[in-house]
């Protein structure tokens, strides 16, 4: 019996399980996203149309307002409860947007562009605040909320396509877990990204949304364009660790299925054997300071 899905279509579907990612159109209004991105000039000080006030090419900002994702953007809402398989596995105390802008001004713009591949460099994976294990719940879902307009050659990030399944197998392998550190092919992608072939720049207008496979491996790309680029990459929780071995096949989330496709299998016994573990990264305490020099910039102190 063919699924039913809130707002995907089965050619959606199909792309997700084949690549990795589905982008939801209009996800969120226009005016939305340019309300918030320029209240992002003023807590940084810098002035839009003057390129001599931007003193950092790229910037990872802390949030200074969420919003329920529900209410914020309910089409891609309903596309996360599509792709984990129910709200009822979304933790919905965490499923919150917030401004904490990537904001990639002028990165690498004093360098030969690269386009997208493994020599571009910078691939990893996502969940530097957890130790990542195949069945992660800390990480349902990455995504990539579109504040501004990406054409290419403007910032957007570079995702491989193919890498879903490597990174599936690779965590299979590890039953222990692995820490997010500098020298993990989680991590960094370095000892998976020479495995992949097929690689794009994600592009797409202000009020898009890309939802991706938590397994996906991606990059940062220069902006050689002068055109500001705002993105957010939130992740999504679940409420428990994924399962790879329901008993109704018509149960297992699109996630899921995504990962038991790679491993070649109908179901799969995934245990743990090391205890979860969570990590406090150092982007925290830097973002923690920039927030409260953003806040007395605008007087909210």
């Amino acid at each position: 019996m063919t699924k039913k899905y809130r707002v995907l279509t089965e050619q959606q579907v199909k792309h997700f399980l084949d690549n990795g990612y589905v982008t939801i159109e209009g996800a969120f209004p226009r005016e939305v996203a340019q309300k918030y991105t320029g209240l992002a000039w003023e807590r940084l000080g810098y002035a839009p149309d003057d390129p001599s006030t931007w003193v950092e090419s790229k910037i990872h900002m802390p949030s200074m307002n969420k919003f329920p994702i529900k209410e914020f953007a309910p089409k891609a809402w309903d596309a996360m409860c599509d792709l984990l398989g129910d709200e009822s596995r979304i933790n919905a105390d965490k499923a919150t947007w917030g401004d904490s802008f990537i904001l990639n001004l002028s990165f690498g713009a004093d360098e030969p562009y690269r386009e997208p591949s493994p020599a571009a460099g910078g691939w990893h994976n996502d969940g530097d605040f957890f130790r990542h294990f195949l069945d992660s719940p800390e990480q349902g879902l990455l995504t990539i909320v579109i504040w501004s307009d990406i054409l290419p050659k403007s910032g957007g990030t570079f995702v491989a396509t193919d890498s879903v399944p490597l990174v599936a197998r690779h965590l299979a392998a590890h039953p222990e877990g692995i820490l997010p550190t500098r020298e993990s092919p989680i991590s960094t992608g370095s000892h998976l990204i020479g495995e992949c072939q097929e690689f794009l720049e994600l592009t797409g207008k202000a009020g898009d949304v890309v939802l991706l496979h938590p397994f996906i491996l991606h990059a940062s790309s220069q902006n050689p364009s002068g055109r500001p680029r705002f993105i957010t990459n939130p992740t999504i929780f679940l409420n428990e660790p994924m399962n790879f071995n329901r008993a109704d096949p018509d149960d297992f989330s699109l996630v899921e299925q995504a990962v038991l496709n790679a491993l070649g299998v109908e179901r799969f016994d995934f245990q743990p054997t090391h205890p979860r573990e969570d990590v406090v990264p150092e982007r925290v305490r830097r973002q923690q300071k920039m927030l409260e020099e953003e806040k007395a910039r605008l007087g909210l102190n």
